[in-house]
């Protein structure tokens, strides 16, 4: 088949690569310019320069609907549109261009985590598994019938770099295999459940504040989704900020006030959390290691010499 893609950071250039090693002939390629975005400056892999280097034709956008981009479209003759990580939304007139339509790539297990970092918010919320659905693109976003979907396991000590890595292996696999079935012929896929469907916002700094109102597993889940190279879960300490790298769910209950520097667990610092700490039945979360305001990275036990004092949610 003739295929147009819509793609960009290192989803989009697994997709492409994907298409390359496959029987289609890629004739189209359009992706976003780069962007200085916290988020969008990790796995930027660059679907131009890919696209370049096989003598494919690039076009940079930020949004699909200029009549320029349409008359490439149409003069492309695409059999079916490929997407992944494409930021924008695409209208009906391009998306059901394509005699085929378009095939969308997603990393989650749609319907669940449809819309932005769905791997991060994921692994927050303690789900058993995430994954790569291929489904087919309609006017809702992220909606449409699922044509292909694969799933890995969430492991118990594994950050969102760790899942991130495992869901864009299934890239390849999941693109090519629904492909394979839409060139043979079928059209008829699975529908979404909408009552299952749940929607994320972009992350932002505000995102990985911490706020120590959360039972401890919740903040120890965040600490890994927020794990090297996405930016660092966060608190402040004397009015500075502190980057929190690795903690734990305690081994013993401690009650209290939520922030509470309060005891020496093994190689952790134990700060109290949850809403009813004062009930004495939360684990608290231990730090064991820190970042400090000024760039050190050090472990907690070395940072926190002293028990007493709170951390805090604002300076």
């Amino acid at each position: 088949m003739r295929v147009v893609m819509f793609g960009y950071q290192t989803w989009g250039h697994r997709t492409l690569q994907a298409l390359l090693d496959s029987e289609h002939d890629v004739v189209l390629v359009v992706t976003h310019p780069k962007s200085e975005h916290a988020y969008e400056k990790i796995w930027s892999d660059s679907v131009a320069d890919l696209a370049e280097e096989h003598d494919i034709p690039v076009l940079i956008r930020n949004r699909p609907d200029d009549d320029e981009l349409l008359e490439h479209l149409t003069a492309a003759r695409p059999d079916i549109i490929v997407a992944n990580n494409w930021r924008t939304w695409i209208p009906p007139h391009i998306f059901n261009l394509p005699r085929h339509g378009t095939l969308n790539i997603h990393d989650s297990l749609l319907p669940k985590y449809a819309g932005f970092s769905p791997l991060i918010w994921a692994l927050i919320n303690g789900e058993t598994e995430v994954g790569v659905t291929a489904h087919m693109m309609d006017d809702e976003l992220d909606a449409g019938d699922i044509v292909r979907q694969e799933a890995v396991p969430v492991g118990p000590t594994d950050t969102a770099t760790d899942l991130f890595h495992e869901t864009v292996d299934l890239i390849a696999p999941v693109t090519t295999d629904a492909l394979t079935l839409i060139a043979a012929g079928h059209t008829h896929f699975t529908p979404q459940d909408r009552t299952q469907a749940t929607f994320f916002h972009k992350r932002s700094a505000e995102d990985t504040r911490i706020n120590w109102n959360w039972p401890a597993h919740d903040l120890e889940r965040l600490i890994r989704a927020q794990s090297h190279p996405y930016p660092s879960a966060y608190t402040f300490h004397k009015g500075k900020r502190l980057d929190i790298l690795t903690a734990t769910v305690s081994r013993a209950r401690y009650g209290g006030t939520p922030g509470r520097i309060f005891y020496r667990e093994n190689d952790g610092i134990v700060i109290v959390t949850g809403t009813d700490a004062r009930t004495g039945n939360n684990h608290g979360l231990a730090l064991t290691r820190i970042r400090t305001h000024d760039g050190h990275e050090l472990p907690a036990t070395d940072y926190f010499t002293t028990m007493g004092g709170y951390l805090t949610n604002r300076p």
